[in-house]
């Protein structure tokens, strides 16, 4: 019993250890630009395995040197409310969990008549999921995290959000995400996606190029390779439609 509980004692320290770790990392970063995070490194380590090549195209702005058309349109498309949420919204949560298990009861019926043979469908897809994460979310899962969706994970990324919106003002945690966000094949941050596909620095985007970069975010390698997607371009006027209302930290 006392090996048992030193071992808990152990464990319980680690990780307090790796929490206060996370504190001195994000309490610096109100300063000092992260060069990197686990996302990008991880990314660009798979894309070098499979080609060969390493590409890292990135470039750090100033906040005031980033289009305010971007800004308001990454909020629009991305995070509604992040300007008054304290990192978590929970609407948006309860929102994606009733359309995930709206989704994943379709799928169950799917398979259920396939398996009466009622249906002759030879694939089924599985239930696409919807996240419903925050800009900060995202951010903290970006910045430390790996890809993988376990509650662990899930509690870890709660935490570094509390840790985030408490040490970082809105406007720093916004400048470090649109900083690093991948937008292509290594290609992250605004400066670098707006050279990429318009051959311009971030600070002069109209609202609509600003739309169209941010209607990416969600899936980058897809519309990279598809730049004349129907609903590219129709959900990019939308959110161009929207921008005016949304104030920007």
């Amino acid at each position: 019993m006392k090996a048992l509980a030193r071992l808990l004692v152990l464990v319980l320290l680690a990780g307090l250890s790796l929490q206060l770790y996370f504190i001195a990392r994000i309490a610096l970063m109100a300063v000092v630009n992260p060069e990197s995070t686990a996302f990008q490194r991880s990314d660009a380590w798979q894309v070098a395995t499979h080609t060969g090549t390493l590409k890292w195209r990135q470039q750090w702005m100033p906040y005031d040197q980033i289009s305010d058309h971007l800004k308001r349109a990454i909020i629009t498309s991305e995070d509604a409310s992040f300007t008054v949420h304290e990192g978590v919204d929970m609407q948006a949560l309860e929102k994606a969990w009733e359309k995930n298990a709206r989704a994943e009861e379709l799928a169950a019926q799917a398979m259920s008549r396939l398996a009466e043979g009622k249906s002759k469908s030879p694939a089924l897809k599985a239930p696409k999921i919807i996240g419903g994460s925050t800009i900060t979310q995202q951010l903290a899962k970006n910045l430390f995290l790996s890809g993988e969706r376990t509650l662990p994970r899930k509690a870890q990324e709660l935490l570094l959000t509390l840790m985030l919106e408490t040490l970082l003002s809105k406007q720093r945690i916004l400048e470090i995400y649109i900083n690093n966000v991948e937008w292509g094949e290594g290609v992250f941050g605004a400066e670098a996606a707006a050279q990429h596909y318009y051959r311009k620095p971030a600070a002069r985007l109209s609202a609509y190029e600003a739309a169209r970069l941010a209607v990416m975010l969600p899936r980058p390698k897809y519309f990279e390779t598809r730049p004349s997607s129907g609903y590219l371009a129709s959900r990019a006027r939308t959110i161009t439609a929207r921008m005016s209302g949304v104030d920007v930290p």
